[in-house]
């Protein structure tokens, strides 16, 4: 579903309200600071990708804060990609602070406090998924929040090269393809992370960081085999089984605990997907699973529900 809202036509006195609504419904809630509430103006037009949204918001000047009082209630934890097409963008979170200019695109954690400014009017694209869809592909995603990413080549520059392309063709996409191409747009974001060398260089990065990201390059690339295992991931990333287990240490999931839960992620991505008509039993050897009701055992410990529920909500 595409969907525009805008504050033209809205009374002067309710814009900061609608502006509240309207953010907080697309996104999350917020606290919004107006440089000139009296006479504020903004648009925001989103479209729906099934799991993920794309957003486009052009705005006068404003500060937005996320604060504690905003994530007491549950709720899944969710991250914003940020891609600024006009105006410098201001974000701090975790102790770390970003000026992005146009020509790059940083991450957004929901459930930890951070403040997010424009000084100027702003243009911006904001891509919404949620930490687990993020997270089947990338391990501890949090930890790239606040980082600043190149928008103009490679991977990187692909990624954003599909966000712009999407609205055009959005009217002539199917629900099916729709959900398709969020769920692809997800895998180059993953693919632009991964592969921007500023992760590996950057001040707080070490060679132990280089490692663990070819860690986890290799176990995506391999994560329907049944017999992936440290033994195969060590083989394959050139280090020994002892310094995998030494890397593993610093991280707060275990090699195992990761592939099992990558291997979920997929599986429920599979299920919800309307054009897949394989047996819940197809998908779980597909995705490396050996035993169907370990399976389904694993499965409902993950999501609280079983695979075939899971099939039937989507």
């Amino acid at each position: 579903m595409k969907s525009t809202i805008s504050t033209r036509g809205v009374d002067v006195s309710g814009r900061s309200r609608h502006w509240h609504e309207t953010i907080a419904r697309t996104y999350f809630p917020l606290d919004l600071t107006f440089q000139r509430p009296e006479a504020f103006d903004g648009e925001l037009t989103s479209w729906d990708l099934g799991d993920v949204s794309l957003s486009r918001l052009t705005s006068d000047a404003l500060m937005y804060r996320r604060l504690p009082k905003h994530f007491r209630e549950p709720g899944p934890e969710e991250f914003l990609v940020t891609l600024p097409a006009k105006s410098e963008l201001r974000f701090a979170q975790g102790g770390k602070e970003v000026r992005a200019n146009p020509g790059a695109f940083f991450i957004e954690r929901s459930h930890e406090p951070y403040e997010f400014s424009h000084a100027e009017p702003a243009d911006l694209w904001v891509m919404k998924l949620s930490k687990e869809m993020l997270g089947g592909r990338i391990r501890a995603p949090d930890r790239f929040c606040s980082l600043q990413f190149d928008a103009t080549n490679g991977a990187n520059g692909l990624f954003v090269d599909m966000v712009h392309l999407i609205p055009a063709r959005y009217d002539s996409m199917t629900e099916e393809t729709r959900l398709i191409v969020g769920r692809q747009l997800v895998d180059l974001l993953a693919l632009a992370i991964q592969s921007d060398e500023r992760v590996l260089t950057s001040g707080n990065s070490t060679v132990r960081t280089a490692h663990l990201a070819r860690i986890e390059s290799f176990v995506r690339r391999h994560i329907d085999d049944a017999d992936l295992g440290p033994e195969t991931v060590a083989a394959g990333c050139g280090i020994s089984l002892r310094y995998l287990h030494e890397l593993l240490r610093d991280t707060n999931m275990t090699l195992g605990q990761w592939i099992r839960d990558t291997r979920l992620q997929a599986a429920m991505e599979d299920l919800k997907n309307p054009a897949d008509r394989r047996a819940i039993g197809e998908i779980a050897y597909a995705r490396g699973f050996t035993d169907q009701a370990q399976f389904s055992r694993a499965f409902r410990a993950r999501f609280g529900l079983s695979p075939s529920e899971a099939r039937g909500r989507a």
